[in-house]
C-alpha cells in the first residue's frame, strides 16, 4: 500500500469517527503520517480538554485507523 493510499484509509477513518466527536461538540484533524507507522492526530473543540480523550484515542480512533491502515502501529495525539 502506498503512502497515498494510507493517507486516503486513514481519512476515511477520522471521516467514521467525526461525526460522535461532533456530537459532542469536538473534532479530530489529521496532522500527520510518518514511516506509513505513526498517525499523529490533534484533537478539536471541546475533546481538547476532555478528560476521556486518551482513552477515546486509544479505543476508538486508534482502533478505527487500523481497520482502514492495518499497518499503523500507533496513533498519537498532539496539543
Amino acid at each position: 500500500m502506498t503512502s497515498e493510499q494510507i493517507r486516503k484509509n486513514v481519512e476515511k477513518a477520522l471521516d467514521e469517527i467525526r461525526p460522535f466527536l461532533e456530537s459532542d461538540g469536538g473534532n479530530i484533524s489529521l496532522v500527520s503520517i510518518e514511516d506509513d507507522k505513526l498517525v499523529k492526530v490533534q484533537l478539536l473543540g471541546a475533546c481538547t480538554n476532555c478528560t476521556v480523550n486518551q482513552m477515546t484515542l486509544q479505543s476508538g480512533v486508534e482502533m478505527t485507523i487500523k481497520k482502514y491502515a492495518p499497518q499503523i502501529e500507533r496513533v498519537i495525539n498532539i496539543d
